[in-house]
This record gives C-alpha cells, sequence and structure tokens, in this order.
C-alpha cells in the first residue's frame, strides 16, 4: 500500500511540473524568429500576461470570420533607433491597449465591391474622377503626356484621369481577375465608411502596430529582425533598382492577394509590404482642419531600402484624408 501512495505521490509531481512548465523554463531557450503557437501560450503563461490567450483557443470565444482577437495589455510602440526621425518614429513608449480584433487580410477587391452593391457608395476617387498611379503601370507616351500632373517630391506618381478602385491600374484596367487582391485608391474616409458598414472600425495606430509586432517587443517586422528568415520572401516589397527595374522576386509586381504572406503568430497577413493601410489616428493630435492628415502603416509594394524603409512595425506616414494611390488600401478592428 506504501508502494502505491508513493508511486501516485511521484506522478502527481511529474505530472505537475510538466502541465505548468510546458517547456517554457527550460535553460538557455532561444526563441526563433517564428516561435511555434504553443510557444508563444508558454511566454504567456509564464509572463502571467494576457492569461486568458484567446487568440490561441477560439472555442473560449465567439469567433468573427477573418478577424484575430489580440490580447490587451501593455505594449511597446515606437522605437529609439529611428530611420526617418522626421517621421516621429521615436520615442519608443508603452501604451496600454484593451482587447481587440483586427482583420487577417486587408479588405479586399471583392470585400469591398460587396460593400459598395449593398450601399451604393462612391469613393472619392470616383467623384473626384482621379487618383494616383505609379510609373510603370503608364506607357512611356503616358508618362511623356502627363508630366504636368507628377508629384513634385515624388516624379515616379502621376494623377490619373479615371483610375479609382474599379479600374486600379489603369484607366483600362479592371478587377476581374484581382478579387483577393487588396482594394486601393481608397480614402481614409472611403475606409472608415466601409469599416462602419462591417460592423468594424479603423484601428488605432498603437493597435495597428502592436497587431504587427506579433507579441515581440523591439522587432523590425512582425516575425522578427531577418528581412529573409530561411532566404524566403514573407512579404511583397521592391526587389531591384528604385524607381526603375522591378526583379519582382517574391512573385508579384504590383500587389499580391491578401492572403499571401503570413506574418506573425496571430495569423496575419501583409502587415507589411503590399499596401499601405489606414488607421484611425491624427498625424498631428492638434490639426482641427477639414482635410487633416491621418496617420498609415506597414509600407508598400513599392517600397525599397534605398528609397522607402517603411516595412517596419514602427515605421509611420501620412496623407490627407480625401488621397487615394494605387498603394493605399486599410483593413479593418473592432472592440472585443
Amino acid at each position: 500500500m506504501t508502494t502505491i501512495i508513493l508511486v501516485l505521490f511521484i506522478w502527481i509531481v511529474l505530472f505537475n511540473d510538466v502541465s505548468s512548465d510546458c517547456g517554457c523554463q527550460k535553460l538557455d531557450r532561444k526563441a526563433p524568429d517564428m516561435p511555434s503557437i504553443s510557444g508563444q501560450v508558454c511566454q504567456q503563461r509564464a509572463q502571467g500576461a494576457h492569461s486568458h490567450y484567446r487568440d490561441y483557443y477560439g472555442e473560449l470565444e465567439p469567433n468573427i470570420a477573418d478577424m484575430s482577437l489580440l490580447p490587451g495589455g501593455t505594449v511597446y510602440m515606437g522605437t529609439d533607433k529611428p530611420h526617418f526621425p522626421a517621421d516621429r518614429e521615436a520615442p519608443e513608449r508603452q501604451v496600454k491597449l484593451n482587447d481587440f480584433y483586427i482583420d487577417k487580410y486587408e479588405v479586399s477587391n471583392e470585400a469591398f465591391a460587396k460593400f459598395v452593391l449593398h450601399t451604393n457608395y462612391t469613393t472619392e476617387a470616383e467623384r473626384y474622377g482621379d487618383s494616383f498611379l505609379f510609373k510603370s503601370l503608364l506607357s512611356p507616351l503616358e508618362q511623356k503626356n502627363l508630366e504636368d500632373f507628377r508629384v513634385a517630391s515624388a516624379v515616379w506618381w502621376y494623377k490619373v484621369a479615371g483610375v479609382n478602385w474599379r479600374h486600379p491600374n489603369g484607366v483600362d484596367s479592371d478587377i476581374d481577375h484581382l478579387g483577393r487582391h487588396p482594394v486601393v485608391h481608397v480614402s481614409w474616409r472611403d475606409a472608415v465608411e466601409y469599416c462602419k458598414w462591417a460592423g468594424k472600425r479603423l484601428p488605432s495606430e498603437a493597435e495597428w502596430e502592436a497587431a504587427c509586432r506579433g507579441g515581440k517587443e523591439r522587432k523590425l517586422f512582425p516575425w522578427g529582425n531577418k528581412l529573409m528568415p530561411r532566404n524566403e520572401h514573407w512579404l511583397n516589397i521592391w526587389q531591384g533598382d528604385f524607381p526603375d527595374g522591378n526583379l519582382a522576386e517574391d512573385g508579384f509586381e504590383y500587389t499580391s492577394p491578401v492572403d499571401a504572406f503570413r506574418q506573425n503568430i496571430y495569423d496575419l497577413h501583409n502587415m507589411v509590404g503590399n499596401v499601405w493601410e489606414w488607421t484611425a489616428d491624427l498625424w498631428d493630435v492638434n490639426d482641427v482642419s477639414d482635410n487633416p492628415n491621418r496617420v498609415k502603416k506597414g509600407g508598400s509594394y513599392l517600397c525599397h531600402k534605398s528609397y522607402c524603409y517603411r516595412y517596419r512595425c514602427a515605421a509611420r506616414s501620412q496623407n490627407t484624408e480625401d488621397s487615394s494611390a494605387g498603394n493605399l488600401g486599410f483593413r479593418c478592428a473592432k472592440n472585443a
């Protein structure tokens, strides 16, 4: 009898050790660039933060289609090593967030088309009659004819009449084969209206950045610090010499499907690269003008380290609310 009790006691101790440790207490454990989901849960348990870890156990919370639930808490945003000081990337600071949902994917053409079908909404680019296109989408003759409609500080951008979300790559283009690509040529106000219709909202900059970082601190990209882990492409950006000669080594010369690049453990895709994404935040919190600048995050397929090294989580830029372009889209968020 004594022997049986002793065996049971040893078994209970061993069982409890394994379940409470879950492999997190091992010495010299090095976190990989893309930790396993179970590893992240272990880290959260060990830290005592976000103890519900609902992101990974959907049965504990009602699922929202194509959205990920991010745990609230105190997170870092910004950086003390800014690449573009004028963009106000610094300083690194801590912010408190509540739990929130964020779309796993950028809003696609097919999703935006449903919104337009149900609401008969007209985007600002359609109302203005034009939007901005990158030079490689225009023929040499079109570029010559539109020389006076270039952006002075970025002469590879042209204001082109007839371009909008329905005709994203030129007047004669369409979205027939781009249903799963991100909707572009949408202004901040267009994005707000879509999110309202979907019962959502735009994410704050802090929420967007927390989602981008994927539970990591002080990392450049959603998966870590190395641009190409395992020598693989993890995002859609420019390869080659900018602004001419895009090699498209990542497989895409222009936009990629919204589900092309899964980038962190929250199952978020294309947080960096592909298209810039609008956030809810004002660039200048004191701006009370009719058309203020809003923060956009994530960079786009046109970003290259030599010019626009903004496909980092801490990077940021801005446009006026009515702006639209062929590399500017969005995703939505929702209160948990």
